[in-house]
């Protein structure tokens, strides 16, 4: 049986996207999914929220992510396997849905793979761009692996800096990372320490995998003045700095009751100040006070940036017609003969 118009999804394949992505441009999508993460972060209360459900093992974790506005309902499935990399697999691999509020119906699907790292990337420079210290030209960034390409152009595109130090416990991850960054009006500084990663930068950028507690930047590492993502804490037992950094800096978070059981700030007191993003680029809460002031990121990844992309993404398979029209949804004649719309495709 042929199927009919209602019965066909769009899907953006992982060439879809890297088509969509050259056709635009890298940094110009990472801009347009940063505004949409913007837009949306001003309309926080209008979502709804839920910490993303996850399912844990001894070696990674797979996890659901949803939300909704009255208009638009999105999820996206993610996995992160740190062990990955030693067997030739991604650490990271993630598809998603976007859906119809009024009919329930998808409106795409599509790989989440390369978006997630488009949107982490460009949530990183939405955070840096309202905590950053004012002319910030250099960002350390320590962990080397497949999203530090995607960081640093979202700061050069978003944040303006100039320079990158690079740094990463293996140096072929560093040697990698250079080479793909040359070439992009970056100046790249490959360092053999993390210590050497962070001097003179305004923004350190933390971006580990390993699934355990780690103290990626020591309490020493870190002085006045600068501001920290840090984005490779996301799951229990997982963090990367120093528990005395928390205390000497402003905390900003994008969903505290997920934050608190996936970021940094799992090694606090529960009562411990926060203060959630949205409020800061909606005017609503301070941001950074003062230049001596540390600020911190703690970001472990929230639905709303995945349902912002994901509206990017949707919007530019209207304009480009790149997609694969895909059969997903029964659409019987009679909506309530679901049964004879089995049986006649026997014939």
């Amino acid at each position: 049986m042929q199927p009919s118009d209602k019965a066909l999804v769009p899907f953006v394949s992982v060439d879809h996207m890297m088509q969509l992505v050259h056709r635009v441009g890298l940094a110009e999508m990472i801009r347009r999914i940063a505004d949409a993460i913007e837009e949306d972060f001003r309309r926080w209360e209008s979502f709804d929220k839920t910490p993303r459900v996850a399912a844990h093992s001894l070696v990674g974790v797979i996890e659901l992510m949803p939300t909704a506005n009255d208009t638009l309902y999105a999820f996206k499935y993610v996995n992160g396997h740190p062990k990955n990399t030693s067997e030739g697999l991604q650490t990271v691999t993630a598809f998603g849905l976007l859906a119809d509020m009024d009919t329930g119906y998808p409106v795409l699907l599509s790989e989440m793979t390369l978006l997630t790292a488009l949107r982490t990337a460009a949530m990183s420079a939405v955070a840096a761009k309202h905590l950053a210290p004012k002319g910030t030209t250099t960002m350390a960034m320590i962990g080397n692996g497949a999203q530090a390409e995607f960081q640093s152009i979202a700061m050069q595109a978003i944040c303006g800096i100039n320079t990158v130090r690079l740094y990463d416990k293996d140096p072929a991850a560093t040697l990698k990372c250079a080479a793909n960054l040359a070439g992009t009006g970056l100046s790249v500084v490959s360092c053999k320490t993390a210590e050497e990663a962070i001097e003179g930068a305004q923004i350190l950028t933390t971006c580990t995998a390993d699934k355990q507690y780690a103290t990626i930047l020591t309490d020493n590492m870190v002085g006045s003045g600068v501001h920290i993502n840090a984005i490779g804490g996301d799951c229990p037992g997982k963090t990367e700095l120093a528990a005395a950094i928390l205390h000497r800096s402003s905390i900003f978070v994008e969903y505290p009751p997920q934050t608190c059981i996936e970021g940094e700030i799992q090694q606090l007191d529960a009562d411990h100040p926060v203060t959630e993003l949205w409020q800061v680029i909606a005017g609503t809460a301070a941001g950074r006070r003062d230049a001596r002031e540390i600020t911190l990121f703690d970001s472990v990844g929230f639905a709303i940036e995945d349902f912002s992309a994901l509206r990017v993404v949707h919007d530019l398979t209207l304009e480009t017609g790149l997609n694969l029209p895909l059969d997903l949804l029964a659409d019987p004649d009679n909506p309530r003969d679901l049964y004879g719309m089995l049986m006649r495709a026997a014939g």
